[in-house]
């Protein structure tokens, strides 16, 4: 890495290492940083010179606000990745995982669950129900790709709008026709929240990074490849039209599998892949590891400003992405060196 990078990727850890003890420290009930250390260190505590805490305190740090901050990081560092990917296979700067219904998909299955099953798996009937309903709107998007006979990035991005379209419909519909009393529930996963974040459900967001992450290493020289066009990129061995369904494929279980647990949060994966291109360039090895850092940083950050802005009360965290991601659009917009 350049000077610059090292400095630019040193900086983000610092500020990612701020911002997650700051939101460990901070929410609804502000936290002493000692007592958060302590209790973070557990029986270290009294050798280190750190006050006791309660149960309560401890509770709070260790299974509400730990998990919180390592399910942010893991999500945020998840999407950005995701974007980046759909944003090379599809030659456009503006693809996102909802440009191509994989949120607006997961998102009807947790409706679909809130308003008409109930409870059936405990507290994994969201997850399950949002994870397949990402499956299911990847299906939809791959069914019409084969039907038309092509993974050009016209028509994945065609096939994308119309399955998120489809999808959107069927949510509001399930909205509107279901127990009105769930309207809230409804509301605060469309648009996206960290709540539901414990240390039993930490793994499946998990797998979704190691998914991405284990693709992207492996196929980082193809991915190069496809940046040069696809006959460039057959020729040094790179099989676009295979290449896009599987990185399709694979950013569809990952989403699914973030969705799952946080609901909708729009925009990291737009924001994310501009930022760290601008830095990085748009080599997909130093890209993707630049992505996954700034990601976290972003969600992390985001959570934070949603839980502390109207405290005690909680405000979803797709407000804040979505702010910031039409802000970042209007600066693309006017800025005269906008990305084509």
């Amino acid at each position: 890495m350049s000077r610059k990078e090292t400095g630019v990727m040193a900086l983000a850890l610092l500020a990612l290492t701020l911002l997650s003890m700051a939101s460990v420290a901070h929410g609804s009930t502000a936290l002493p940083w000692r007592e958060v250390l302590a209790a973070l260190v557990g029986p270290l505590s009294p050798a280190l010179g750190l006050p006791e805490v309660s149960t309560t305190t401890a509770s709070i740090v260790m299974d509400l606000r730990l998990p919180r901050v390592l399910l942010a990081a893991v999500v945020g560092a998840g999407l950005a990745m995701v974007g980046a990917l759909l944003q090379t296979t599809t030659r456009n700067d503006l693809a996102d995982p909802f440009l191509f219904g994989l949120s607006s998909g997961a998102s009807a299955g947790a409706v679909a669950a809130i308003t008409l099953s109930g409870e059936v798996l405990g507290l994994w009937t969201l997850p399950a129900a949002s994870l397949l309903g990402g499956l299911l709107a990847a299906g939809v998007v791959l069914a019409i790709l084969r039907k038309v006979g092509s993974t050009h990035p016209e028509k994945m991005i065609l096939a994308g709008l119309a399955s998120s379209f489809l999808f959107s419909s069927g949510t509001n519909y399930l909205v509107f026709a279901g127990d009105q009393r769930a309207a809230h529930s409804v509301l605060f996963w469309n648009l996206g929240g960290l709540g539901s974040a414990r240390w039993d459900n930490l793994a499946l967001a998990l797998c979704g990074l190691l998914l991405l992450w284990g693709f992207a290493l492996k196929k980082h020289r193809h991915l190069d490849a496809l940046l040069s066009g696809d006959d460039i990129a057959q020729t040094l061995g790179a099989r676009p039209q295979r290449l896009r369904t599987w990185t399709f494929a694979l950013c569809a279980i990952a989403t699914g599998c973030f969705v799952a647990l946080t609901g909708v949060i729009g925009f990291i994966g737009l924001m994310v892949p501009h930022l760290a291109r601008s830095v990085f360039g748009p080599l997909h090895k130093k890209m993707m590891q630049a992505c996954a850092l700034l990601g976290a940083t972003l969600l992390i950050a985001s959570d934070l400003t949603s839980r502390t802005l109207l405290a005690p009360q909680e405000m979803p965290v797709g407000i804040v992405t979505g702010g910031l991601g039409g802000l970042f659009v209007l600066r693309l917009l006017l800025s005269k060196t906008t990305p084509h």
